[in-house]
């Protein structure tokens, strides 16, 4: 069910950053923009089939957009002075095309001469998420928190943390990582409004749903 819709994730993903992070989406306006989002997901996740065995072409289509929805939704976060270091423009040329593996490897790589690159940390948590079908793995886990304890206040780390606990169906997982960023955030932050409807509709959820208070 989750490789079904990890594209439809992954574009929802680089809408809302791309929206609320560049565009600068008014306050107003993110709370709908979001809501939109996640009930689309939830929506696909309901009515959709995304259990069914797709054709080859499909899946290697459907790897290829969710690789382009994750580099457009992580160089969103970005505004770029100097190029990117040539390993990482490599390494999203393979996630472009779904190779999420060769993707990490050349992150790997690179970060042993470049382990302050923030960038790189947050781009191979994304590309370990997405070789691993869209779960969050404790290598996954363990390149968001280095990304984020390079710069604790970029919102990256944890908003693209919480979106793969979300579309890998952890949602409490989510809802903790995404409240912890807004408990970070400082008030005026543009994404604080709209990620925070987005926590109280999760807590709706969780509250409607026995057996996730267990877990």
């Amino acid at each position: 069910m989750i490789g079904g819709w990890l594209a439809v994730a992954a574009l929802a993903m680089a809408a809302f950053a791309l929206a609320v992070l560049v565009l600068r989406l008014p306050r107003e306006g993110m709370t709908l923009f979001g809501a939109v989002l996640v009930f689309g997901l939830a929506g696909y996740a309901w009515q959709g089939s995304p259990g069914q065995p797709a054709a080859p072409k499909a899946e290697a289509l459907k790897a290829s957009q969710q690789g382009e929805a994750m580099v457009e939704g992580r160089a969103a976060l970005f505004d770029r002075t100097l190029p990117p270091p040539a390993y990482l423009l490599t390494s999203d040329a393979f996630a472009r095309q779904g190779q999420f593996a060769d993707a990490a490897g050349l992150l790997q790589q690179g970060l042993r001469d470049n382990p302050r690159d923030m960038e790189s940390w947050l781009a191979l948590g994304m590309a370990l998420v997405g070789h691993a079908d869209g779960f969050v793995t404790p290598a996954a886990v363990q390149a968001f928190g280095r990304a984020r304890a390079i710069d604790p206040e970029h919102p990256g780390a944890d908003y693209f943390l919480g979106f793969a606990y979300l579309q890998s169906g952890e949602i409490i997982a989510a809802r903790n990582v995404w409240q912890g960023l807004i408990e970070r955030s400082p008030p005026d932050a543009p994404w604080r409004e709209g990620l925070a409807a987005e926590v109280a509709r999760l807590d709706d959820m969780i509250a409607r749903a026995p057996m996730l208070q267990g877990r």
